[in-house]
């Protein structure tokens, strides 16, 4: 059964070495649809999807629900195989894994021949998609992801892009990222969180479902306008 509610933040505040990050920040994830947040380095982004996960204090409370957390670092098991680091959720709930599934979505990642690998024999991009497959695994209604394409090279990236958007397709999705074209091929909205103290900008939403082709025409448009907003609000 799909979620019905959207992911809510209200009157959010973060305060960081006597800098207020942002204050009064109110925020709305929709249902069945993936929202890309960008913006610039420092301004609170993974600290929001922290806030949306439970696991950041920021001044009010926030509903706990079950999520996937895809963070920016693979925070693989060293003492876990490829495969058993897939299915370590299901370890940690006492449930059985299905190990079977976990080696297809290794293979759908293109590490099917690695599952029995160590966390240390594999690369950082290798590891990063061992941690894309471990949150698809969890099959949650709500998937919270923090750069989880970022340490690919570019024909893995747009491959894994492509994957994520089809699997996580219905689920309620809050995707970082500082690559607009990324936001612009997977995401359904795409807001840019701006500003001392931060909020966030207007919800920008392309054409058509993802994915999205690398080189569809009203995207490179659609860049040009993110890139030059950014640009400003790094300025």
């Amino acid at each position: 059964m799909r979620t019905s509610q959207p992911l809510i933040l209200r009157n959010a505040r973060l305060t960081y070495a006597d800098r207020v990050i942002f204050d009064g920040l109110d925020a709305t994830f929709a249902v069945g649809r993936t929202t890309c947040l960008l913006g610039p380095s420092g301004v609170g982004k993974t600290t929001l999807l922290k806030a949306l996960a439970g696991l950041a204090d920021v001044g009010v409370p926030v509903e706990k629900r079950p999520v996937a957390w895809m963070a920016q670092d693979d925070l693989l098991c060293p003492w876990l195989d490829a495969r058993a680091n897939v299915t370590l959720g299901a370890r940690l709930r006492g449930e059985r894994p299905d190990d079977a599934r976990a080696q297809a979505l290794l293979e759908r990642v293109g590490l099917g021949d690695r599952a029995a690998a160590k966390p240390e024999t594999l690369s950082g991009g290798q590891r990063q998609r061992v941690a894309l497959a471990r949150t698809l695994y969890e099959e949650r209604e709500i998937v919270l992801m923090d750069e989880p394409f970022s340490g690919l090279d570019a024909p893995t990236r747009w491959r894994l892009q492509d994957l994520a958007a089809t699997l996580l397709a219905g689920r309620t999705v809050v995707l970082v990222t500082h690559d607009p074209r990324e936001a612009l091929r997977v995401g359904h909205d795409i807001r840019v969180l701006a500003g001392r103290p931060a909020t966030l900008g207007p919800v920008l939403s392309p054409a058509g479902p993802p994915p999205r082709a690398l080189d569809a025409l009203d995207l490179l448009a659609l860049e040009s306008r993110l890139i030059a907003e950014l640009a400003a609000a790094a300025a």
